[in-house]
């Protein structure tokens, strides 16, 4: 699956992982992939299960009530420099996150995806490659390497 230009948003300040996420989410309702009610199925999934997974990224997606919004597999990345945190009110400990993933999957398709999304961002010096990329191409060129 290719990421596209237009799936990915620079320099974003957000105050909020909502507001995070619906960056996210827009991103992929923007790019064909997912109606509008799959944004709050991101919202819903992030309140059962925190999708931040540490090292300064988060991979919202939908609930599976939410895989009936889903058009076609995607992602979409938001670049939070500042960071944003996603820690519920009961977490003692701040999730920072600078890296937002937004991903739709059909059939599973997105499984490789979060596989090889995890596997890039398990070592942070690339979390900070992606979060100081200054340029739509260079998240892209970053993330490429991974299928590699």
């Amino acid at each position: 699956m290719e990421l596209k230009k237009d799936m990915i948003l620079l320099n974003q300040d957000v105050t909020t992982r909502d507001q995070a996420i619906r960056l996210a989410g827009q991103l992929l309702v923007d790019g064909g992939c997912v109606d509008e009610g799959y944004i709050d199925s991101m919202i819903a999934r992030n309140e059962d299960v925190s999708t931040y997974m540490g090292n300064f990224i988060a991979i919202p997606h939908g609930t599976d009530e939410g895989k009936k919004h889903i058009k076609k597999t995607g992602i979409s990345v938001v670049q939070i420099p500042m960071g944003v945190d996603f820690s519920n009110d009961d977490d003692a400990n701040e999730q920072l996150v600078t890296v937002v993933f937004g991903i739709a999957g059909l059939n599973n398709e997105h499984l490789q995806l979060l596989s090889q999304i995890a596997l890039f961002c398990s070592d942070v010096s690339n979390v900070a490659k992606l979060a100081d990329a200054q340029s739509a191409d260079e998240i892209i060129d970053l993330l490429q390497e991974v299928g590699k």
